[in-house]
Formats: structure tokens, C-alpha cells, sequence
């Protein structure tokens, strides 16, 4: 298996790329909506990168792709704050509900 370890890895990679794009051409076709933009450190991925890219250009879709150093993990960015609340004792009560648009206080 370890032979194989690269071409195993480059499948799965691949799979989940074509994954990702078929969804997102269906998602397009039932929408309508060509603008179509990636972030965050799944961007950072050249197989899909470049898929977006050749899509955008079959089904004329304006892609927006950030520059690398743009493409960050979100997971980190989420750590950092994580941890100057807990330097600040900023704790939330057990009943808090999520939220993606939760405001630093």
C-alpha cells in the first residue's frame, strides 16, 4: 500500500474535486447564479483551482478565486479568536446557540 500511497491519495483527491464541481454545476443550472467564488483553505487546493477555472470558462461563469496567501484556514482564524476569548474570560453559558455572524466583544 505504501507504494501506492501517492496514486492512492491523488484518487481521493480527484474524486472529492469532482465531488465538489458536479454539485456545483447543479446547484448553477437550478439557480441561474454564475458568480461563483472558493475561500478559505480548501482554495488553496490546485486540482481545484484549476477545475473551477475550466468550468467557469465551459459554462461562462465569472470564477473568483482568491491569491494564495488569501486562502487561509478558517479552523485557525477560528483558534486565534477562541483563544483571546479565553485570555479575556469571555465564556459563553451551555444553552449558547451558534452562529457564523457571532460578533468579537
Amino acid at each position: 500500500m505504501e507504494n501506492h500511497l501517492a496514486d492512492i491519495c491523488a484518487s481521493i483527491q480527484h474524486r472529492i474535486i469532482t465531488i465538489l464541481t458536479n454539485k456545483l454545476v447543479k446547484a448553477s443550472q437550478e439557480t441561474g447564479i454564475t458568480e461563483i467564488c472558493i475561500a478559505g483553505g480548501v482554495s488553496a487546493n490546485s486540482g481545484l483551482r484549476k477545475a473551477l477555472e475550466e468550468l467557469g470558462q465551459q459554462h461562462g461563469w465569472n470564477v473568483y478565486i482568491p491569491q494564495f496567501q488569501y486562502c487561509t484556514d478558517n479552523a485557525g482564524m477560528i483558534a486565534m479568536m477562541a483563544h483571546y476569548k479565553y485570555l479575556a474570560g469571555a465564556f459563553s453559558p451551555p444553552d449558547t446557540v451558534p452562529s457564523p455572524r457571532a460578533a468579537f466583544e
